[in-house]
């Protein structure tokens, strides 16, 4: 079964194309990512699918109903997590999920049963009778959370649910969606960390200039750019290293360092090891170690759209 079906979407803000004639599916049971450089247009197909924007043209279709015509229908079958947290701090834990339960019509003995439940799916339990001003960034995301998932919905919508998260939270909320999934949500996951994406995800779009450029599982995607390889220069000290001039060598596409590692992305057709290590050697930098990584989610955007997630 389709969940969300999108056919010839467009939407322009003034002269602006956001969305350029997008076409995609999203299957039930799927824990479908989006992902996209900054004003690549995923946000703007996240809020046109919630209802907070209007296409120009094209077709939605979730649950198999049009979301134009039968929006009731469509908004109560689905939550929403988005990116700007929707909770209120002048109420409790328990009275934020209870008021965002009984927008869907749950009452009575049911909804309290449901506030309860999502509370203890979050690992908020112990906070119910608390303030969210007294939450850590973490908490708060995890109350979003459970706000938008006590109606039980057959899709979520998650836009970008772990930012502000400490490490513990994050893992939290990871652990939360496969679990929401386990138990029959489909999920539309956005993120800036290409790692969750890797973790969660059974497959992913990604968007750029407001068009769906590669869609599949993440084989399917590392595939486009088997290329592509990473090699890893670790060296004793990266600070001698002139970044934007080992970028001028033929072959290299990307270059990220993490303490003394000189992360390589590099055209596999291109024999080039000898010019990079004839660089650290002409430079007096002591190569400590080499080897090759495997085609990352992170090679295969940069590979496709030419920029970094955040970009």
């Amino acid at each position: 079964m389709k969940i969300v079906k999108i056919e010839k979407l467009i939407k322009k803000f003034n002269d602006t194309i956001a969305i350029d004639n997008t076409s995609l599916e999203i299957n039930q049971g799927e824990i479908y990512g989006l992902l996209g450089p900054n004003g690549a247009g995923k946000s703007t197909i996240i809020n046109i699918i919630s209802g907070l924007l209007k296409m120009d043209s094209g077709t939605i279709e979730i649950l198999d109903k049009n979301i134009t015509k039968h929006s009731t229908y469509v908004k109560k079958n689905m939550g929403v997590v988005p990116q700007e947290l929707a909770i209120y701090d002048d109420l409790t834990a328990y009275e934020n999920v209870k008021f965002f339960c009984k927008l869907y019509g749950i009452k009575g003995a049911e909804l309290k049963k449901r506030t309860i439940e999502a509370l203890e799916f979050v690992g908020l339990s112990d906070k119910a009778d608390k303030f969210p001003s007294s939450f850590s960034g973490g908490m708060k995301r995890r109350l979003n959370i459970a706000c938008a998932i006590a109606h039980r919905p057959n899709l979520i919508i998650m836009d970008e649910p772990t930012v502000g998260s400490d490490p513990q939270s994050r893992n939290y909320i990871l652990q939360s969606v496969k679990k929401l999934n386990e138990l029959g949500s489909t999920v539309i996951y956005t993120t800036h960390y290409m790692e969750e994406a890797e973790a969660i995800c059974s497959r992913i779009g990604i968007i750029d200039h407001g068009k769906l450029i590669a869609e599949g599982t993440k084989e399917e995607l590392k595939a486009i750019v088997s290329d592509i390889q990473s090699i890893v220069f670790t060296v004793d000290n990266s600070k001698s290293v002139n970044i934007e001039k080992l970028k001028l060598i033929n072959g290299v596409v990307d270059i990220t360092v993490n303490d003394n590692d000189i992360k390589i992305e590099n055209r596999k057709e291109i024999n080039n090891w000898d010019k990079l290590i004839m660089y650290f050697n002409d430079n007096n930098i002591t190569i400590k170690n080499i080897k090759s990584n495997e085609i990352t989610l992170e090679t295969v955007f940069l590979t496709l759209t030419g920029r970094k997630l955040r970009d």
